[in-house]
């Protein structure tokens, strides 16, 4: 018999700051891991540009203090982080170390959640959702999705709306 992944430390965490925060959206349990925009999507028959990748970056500013990001991306393109440090005002964007997301995050990468950390993060959601009725988020876990709106991602991390693509 599987574990009951809704009783993961993770997943947990994301419920009850869901809960804190008015949300109570339906947490899926899905068959298998799914650590990609696309194996999500296939998972849940969306496509991949529905999916709200939860992807975790290290921001150092001008006087080369790290802290983390919080990017709520579409997972129908990639985040230009050179792009994104401009409109964010700081030095550089890094890609994240698995054990920089888990400390930031108290999540494994491929389930970070837009929400549950133990610390909030600065985050921004990629004005690309918009677009979207619905959308897919990690819950805590590589198994664990909810639905939810680009309108309520905003709502549940106090994240800045912004675009993380260049443009055309």
């Amino acid at each position: 018999m599987s574990p009951d992944l809704t009783l993961h430390p993770a997943v947990a965490a994301v419920r009850a700051a869901l809960a804190a925060r008015g949300f109570a959206p339906d947490l899926r349990v899905l068959p298998d891991a799914v650590k990609t925009a696309p194996a999500a999507a296939a998972a849940l028959g969306i496509t991949p540009a529905e999916i709200a990748n939860s992807l975790i970056f290290k921001t150092v500013d001008a006087t080369g203090q790290e802290s983390a990001l919080l990017v709520m991306a579409s997972g129908g393109h990639r985040v230009d982080t050179t792009y994104l440090a401009d409109q964010l005002g700081v030095a550089r964007i890094e890609r994240a170390d698995p054990d920089f997301v888990r400390t930031h995050t108290g999540m494994a990468i491929g389930g970070v959640a837009p929400v549950g950390h133990p610390t909030p993060l600065r985050t921004v959601v990629d004005i690309d959702l918009e677009r979207f009725e619905s959308v897919w988020a990690a819950g805590g876990h590589a198994q664990t999705v909810f639905c939810t709106s680009y309108a309520n991602l905003l709502a549940m991390t106090s994240g800045r709306p912004a675009a993380v693509a260049r443009p055309g």
